[in-house]
């Protein structure tokens, strides 16, 4: 349930002909009074001798007594009070409960005896209602309306657990404007599927992603096709800026503007600017492997999925830390890596990873302010991503981005969980939606390239097979026998068989790939290992060109043979911390 208090108003007329007519476009069915200070107030909707003059006349009774010096200005109080779209119709009477909840935690009209503002609650539609108070109480006093915009969430929070309905959680003051009404039925009327508010809020986060100046910034949303106008100083520096759709526009024909900070609080110019102060150095990968473990023959968005994949791993360990600025900071530009990924994603992929993008939008902001500068790693890897370019669904491209989902899914998972410690509710559930989304986008993006390691896997040699297991059971014993267990296996058995043919010691990299974060999120074990592995020992995402191991006639020995960038593979090994 969401209750909106309104910008307070000068003409209770006015505001009586709007709920008691047909609405915009014919939106408004049966106008009619649930509730009122007076049992025996008109009801101009369904009594014909009640007029909306005498309704009005004996809401500002109050007002007219006093003198003019203590009169507000704005004397006319509007909150809307909405359920949710799955919640059951409710009747008159629950509605008539609601409101008089709604004006007693408000202050409007207290139900302990002190004197109220008089009010009238009108319903013209089956999922909400509209309450209209005169803000002088009936002893020609201001009412105490301190704070009532938070106490109307929190009674919607108590009324929500008592009728049973869809429980939402408290707001903070940092969540995106909602689209108003008269933007909706306009989307509507134009068959957009988005209002245009909402549409620029994500081109806007999208060109912000992995920016690292104003002059690029302002490139990509004239590339996105939206016009820009600046506004700058008399002296010429800059101080903010709005977008508008093309072809959005008023009834004079002009645009419609919006400026960056009504978009989303982030996105204010300021906010940006932000993200372009002096960075810090990133922190080493901390798991004996260099980030820049070499690879084999990848394209350009393959290679930006990796590079963001080890950076997601290495945001992930901050959540262990205690520093909430440097977390805060790593969850926004975690969502910059997600818009970078839906931009960039293949068809196949594209609407879950938007859908997560955008949930993850909400868990980007708290009131928990961002240290900016560690979150290099994640920002550098958001513009890697899009100066990458969009990635095909298939090979090295597809199996990589099935990598990075599935690191990135434990990404948004710290943020949810951190966020629940913090008691930042809408953030940890919103973080949690994404994480769905992330889901669903790896079962698309992993089928082939994790289809293809099984096979392999089912082809390795009985004996290969054996030895695999056996040092699974070595070095993880605590998880080895539900991997054995699962689907997934042979695909991590084959990853194993292709760390080692690259002269690795497969013992040790799965206690790195196991011993610094739980896996008790992951729906597959044996998944989330086979990425990790193949990421750690720098092996190709996608396996269909590689030679199954334990099939040639020559293995390579680790004591002697050259790796796959050219020296000594104990040189090697020695520079990877082995």
């Amino acid at each position: 349930m969401i209750p909106r208090v309104h910008t307070r108003g000068t003409r209770t007329i006015g505001l009586l002909y709007y709920l008691y007519g047909p609405g915009t476009h014919e939106e408004h069915i049966d106008p009619h009074l649930v509730a009122a200070w007076d049992s025996l107030a008109p009801d101009p909707g369904r009594d014909p001798e009640a007029t909306h003059q005498a309704l009005q006349q004996l809401l500002d009774l109050p007002v007219d007594s006093v003198a003019p010096s203590r009169r507000p200005a704005k004397h006319v109080w509007h909150l809307s009070v909405r359920a949710a779209p799955e919640d059951p119709v409710l009747s008159d009477e629950q509605w008539a409960d609601i409101a008089r909840r709604m004006v007693s935690a408000t202050g409007i009209a207290p139900e302990d005896g002190r004197p109220g503002c008089r009010w009238a609650a009108v319903r013209h539609a089956d999922d909400h209602i509209h309450i209209v108070a005169t803000l002088v109480r009936e002893d020609g006093r201001k009412p105490r309306l301190h704070n009532d915009a938070a106490r109307s969430q929190a009674e919607a929070r108590q009324i929500e657990i008592d009728y049973g309905l869809r429980r939402l959680h408290t707001g903070d003051g940092t969540a995106a404007q909602r689209p108003t009404s008269a933007e909706r039925h306009k989307a509507e009327r134009q068959g957009r599927e988005r209002t245009a508010r909402e549409e620029l809020r994500e081109t806007v986060r999208r060109a912000v992603a992995g920016t690292q100046s104003e002059g690029e910034f302002f490139e990509r949303l004239a590339s996105a096709g939206l016009l820009v106008h600046k506004r700058a100083a008399p002296s010429g520096d800059l101080l903010g800026y709005k977008v508008a759709l093309p072809d959005d526009r008023n009834k004079d024909g002009e645009p419609v503007f919006y400026p960056g900070a009504r978009l989303a609080p982030d996105l204010s110019l300021p906010r940006i600017r932000e993200r372009w102060t002096t960075m810090v150095s990133p922190a080493e990968d901390g798991e004996g492997i260099s980030a820049d473990a070499p690879l084999r023959s990848v394209p350009g968005p393959a290679s930006a999925r990796r590079t963001a994949t080890t950076a997601a791993w290495q945001a992930v360990l901050v959540f262990d830390g205690d520093d909430d600025g440097v977390i805060s900071a790593h969850i926004a530009a975690a969502g910059e890596v997600l818009d970078a990924l839906a931009k960039t994603s293949a068809a196949h992929t594209r609407k879950q990873l938007g859908e997560a993008a955008s949930a993850f939008e909400r868990a980007s902001r708290s009131h928990v302010r961002a240290a900016r500068g560690h979150d290099r790693a994640l920002r550098q890897a958001a513009r890697d991503l899009v100066h990458g370019g969009p990635a095909l669904g298939r090979g090295e491209d597809g199996a990589s981005t099935a990598m990075l989902i599935d690191m990135a899914f434990f990404l948004v998972t710290a943020a949810a969980a951190w966020h629940g410690r913090k008691e930042h509710a809408q953030q940890a559930a919103a973080a949690l939606q994404a994480a769905e989304h992330l889901r669903a986008a790896y079962q698309a993006a992993a089928g082939h390239p994790m289809a293809v390691l099984h096979q392999r896997g089912r082809l390795l040699p009985p004996a290969l097979q054996r030895r695999h297991a056996a040092v699974l059971r070595e070095a993880v014993p605590e998880l080895a026998e539900q991997v054995l267990a699962e689907a997934g296996w042979p695909a991590l058995a084959s990853t194993l068989a292709d760390a080692e043919a690259a002269g690795l010691d497969p013992a040790r990299l799965l206690v790195q790939a196991t011993g610094r974060r739980e896996l008790d999120t992951a729906s597959s074990v044996s998944d989330v290992l086979v990425w990790r592995l193949r990421r750690l020992a720098g092996l190709p995402a996608d396996a269909s060109a590689m030679p199954l191991p334990g099939n040639s006639t020559a293995q390579p020995s680790r004591s002697h043979t050259n790796g796959p960038a050219g020296p000594r593979q104990d040189d090697r090994n020695r520079a990877r911390g082995y």
